[in-house]
């Protein structure tokens, strides 16, 4: 019997050979979005991965591909009578905002800059880009209304891939208006739509009374006149929405961040409020949009809390990661771990010997490892260097009677005798 991976999920194996699935490649990611993260004053919540599905009803939107399509549910056993139908969390920023309420975060002192990454799970159809088992790097503001915290978030990730050395990338920013203005626009867009109805697909007809706003970034109907040509939302905004869109752009200015206005960016989530953003890379072809975000100064209240505002971003790892290899920005990603040293046994009274003297590299902080195979001294060296190890420490029964090891510098090719309780301070002295 063959089994494989479920389709749309991906194995992160070490190793340069898997390309972006190589796990040294995710952990230097991960590395770097923590250590920008953490600059910017942001901290880590780890959220579970499965949320109750009422909270990506009420907080994602019902309406949504993500809760109508997409989710993966878990049917609760049939013999509790308490059971609540769950799912695998398919975005980070609902939970994230349950998790805040939930554990008295609003009472800290504001505002609350927190940063999480992780999987997340869509049923979705797998291309290039797009898995049904992905990973996000997030970050979440709550507490700050101010628009140089919407261009604060855009910069925080724009560092991150700059670490990298990923450039040629398009920040498109839009605003989407706020409950005051978006009925305005929302019976602009109805009108508009509603002569050509019989034209679209089914998804824009349902969404026609239900959530108009994505009727503009259908890509099924991308082509059609009638998206083209279609009401935009900077024309509908209210004045506070205009101030705080206006504020944007001086702030991205200010740092020196180009940018351009694309009003077919809506976001596919109900919780979105003013600002929404992506960031996009050409490489990725369809699937261009390597992260995106925006405000979401309604979502808390709708989870159970006090009117608070919101601002974030969920990046693809996979989609930084391919591109990263398509570009062959391998640099960050070339001075991965070494192995310190290799012991090499030779004999039986060698072996002994040399497992003491590995458990004393290790306990010295020296990375080390030996043979569980019993090959000869030619195959021992071999994978010693497959291993890219700086040292082989060689003991052979001669070796271990005079209480040395012959140590092998494998850079550099040379080789001397060390007594046995000198190896670890040898090592660290040749380090320096």
């Amino acid at each position: 019997m063959s089994i494989q991976a479920p389709r749309g999920f991906n194995d992160i194996l070490p190793g340069e050979q898997y390309g972006w699935r190589d796990s040294y490649r995710w952990q230097r990611l991960e590395e770097i979005f923590r250590e920008v993260a953490r600059l910017y004053g942001y901290q880590e919540l780890r959220p579970p991965m499965v949320e109750y599905v009422d909270l990506f009803v009420h907080g994602v939107g019902a309406t949504t591909d993500i809760v109508t399509k997409e989710m993966f549910n878990i049917t609760p056993r049939g013999d509790d009578p308490d059971a609540r139908r769950m799912a695998m969390r398919p975005e980070f920023t609902a939970g994230l905002v349950r998790a805040y309420l939930e554990n008295g975060m609003p009472n800290n002192p504001q505002p609350t800059k927190i940063f999480a990454y992780g999987p997340a799970f869509r049923y979705e159809n797998v291309q290039k880009g797009r898995f049904r088992g992905f990973h996000q790097l997030d970050v979440e503001v709550f507490g700050a209304q101010d628009p140089a915290v919407d261009a604060e978030v855009i910069k925080l990730g724009l560092d991150v891939v700059a670490r990298l050395g990923l450039t040629g990338l398009v920040v498109s920013v839009n605003s989407i208006g706020c409950p005051n203005c978006r009925p305005r626009y929302r019976e602009a867009l109805q009108n508009h739509f509603r002569p050509h109805l019989g034209e679209l697909c089914e998804d824009c007809n349902t969404r026609f009374e239900r959530n108009p706003l994505r009727l503009i970034d259908c890509k099924r109907d991308a082509g059609h006149p009638a998206q083209q040509s279609a009401p935009v939302t900077l024309d509908y905004l209210c004045d506070d929405c205009r101030t705080h869109w206006e504020g944007l752009l001086s702030h991205l200015e200010a740092m020196g961040i180009p940018y351009q206005i694309d009003t077919r960016i809506v976001r596919g989530l109900d919780y979105y409020t003013k600002t929404v953003f992506e960031v996009l890379h050409p490489k990725l072809g369809a699937q261009s949009a390597l992260w995106g975000g925006g405000r979401y100064d309604g979502l808390i209240e709708v989870v159970g809390g006090k009117p608070t505002p919101g601002v974030g971003f969920g990046m693809g790892m996979e989609r930084v990661l391919m591109v990263l290899e398509e570009e062959g920005l391998t640099a960050p990603f070339a001075d991965r771990p070494r192995l310190d040293v290799f012991v090499v046994t030779l004999g039986e009274a060698a072996r002994p010997v040399g497992l003491k003297l590995l458990y004393e590299l290790r306990d010295a902080g020296i990375s080390a490892d030996i043979d569980y195979l019993g090959r000869s001294l030619k195959a021992q060296m071999k994978y010693a260097g497959k291993q890219n190890s700086r040292y082989v420490v060689i003991l052979g029964e001669d070796e271990v009677q005079r209480g040395e090891a012959s140590v092998k510098n494998m850079d550099e090719g040379t080789q001397e005798s060390v007594p046995l309780d000198q190896i670890i301070s040898h090592v660290r002295r040749a380090e320096v």
